[in-house]
């Protein structure tokens, strides 16, 4: 199959011409809520753009609230936000949304249309764009989550995971250069789980940035490049998603438990490292590596 024009559009995005490497530039970020309660205390953070971020912490750690100042649902107390190159203090959510795509946790509250065709149009249709150009836009976004055969189905009477898809082909209707998922696997089983996040990866691949943040961690060291945890409104961590699972005593301080086949290998590293020695073996993120690294210390 040929690429298809918003892929190569996303590609050319990569390496703007003049522009900043970075797609999201946050800089002494402090958010403070109308009550007093401050979420966000001197955030900076800068992610390259094409980019697969993980972002982790406990509940109630400024996940959420991090997020909606990147998509301008909030503005900083303190501190600014750059998206794309646009400071969020300085524009709408509508004009945001070009640049930045959100996919709430809740797929229901993002859903209003009829049929999923419709759905998905809305965004290309307030953009004024020409009818052709909408049509299109729609059936790129749906065969990209494999829902063009639902395109006149009721969006509510879908099941959960396609509800969740019906959303993401919102998103990406809208052709913005960032895109942002909210616990999007939640209350999907394993099958459904895989499927987002699969979906997520082809963004990352064909250009986009994309941040997920999530409670389930066995599809951040799978699927995530860069890990950023915070806890009580601070980074605690940020690097590599391997390094920041090498650290079990650092990410307990925000009740995070690395999975359990990082763990296993963890529990298995002194033997592996006496069955061949002068070795030390990595920090396995997947049932994979472990399997790889088990092989390798056989081996004479």
């Amino acid at each position: 199959m040929k690429e298809s024009r918003v892929k190569s559009e996303q590609r050319e995005r990569q390496v703007p011409a003049g522009g900043s490497e970075y797609a999201i530039e946050i800089n002494n970020l402090t958010f403070t809520y109308p009550g007093g309660f401050t979420a966000l205390k001197e955030i900076n953070l800068k992610v390259k753009r094409n980019e697969f971020v993980g972002i982790i912490g406990q509940n109630g750690a400024g996940k959420s609230t991090l997020l909606k100042n990147i998509t301008g649902l909030l503005k900083p107390t303190k501190g600014d936000v750059i998206v794309v190159g646009v400071n969020t203090k300085d524009s709408t959510v509508a004009d945001l949304a070009t640049r930045v795509g959100f996919v709430l946790q809740n797929p229901d509250r993002q859903l209003f249309a009829p049929t999923v065709e419709e759905e998905v149009s809305f965004g290309p249709k307030n953009l004024k764009l020409p009818a052709d150009e909408i049509k299109q836009r729609v059936q790129e976004a749906l065969g990209y989550v494999g829902l063009l055969e639902q395109k006149d189905a009721f969006p509510p009477a879908l099941s959960k995971g396609d509800r969740a898809k019906v959303v993401i082909a919102s998103v990406l209707a809208m052709r913005p250069e960032v895109i942002i998922l909210d616990e999007p696997t939640t209350g999907q089983d394993f099958r459904g789980c895989h499927q987002i996040m699969g979906i997520a990866s082809r963004f990352h691949e064909a250009g986009h940035t994309v941040l997920v943040v999530t409670h389930h961690m066995a599809l951040v060291t799978e699927y995530t490049q860069r890990t950023i945890v915070l806890c009580n409104g601070t980074v605690l961590m940020d690097g590599e998603t391997r390094e920041v699972f090498s650290h079990p005593e650092m990410l307990r301080q925000t009740f995070i438990v690395p999975p359990q086949i990082t763990q296993a290998g963890t529990d298995l590293k002194e033997a592996l490292m006496a069955a061949r020695r002068g070795w030390t073996p990595r920090t396995v993120l997947t049932v994979k590596e472990l399997g790889e690294d088990i092989v390798a210390a056989m081996k004479p």
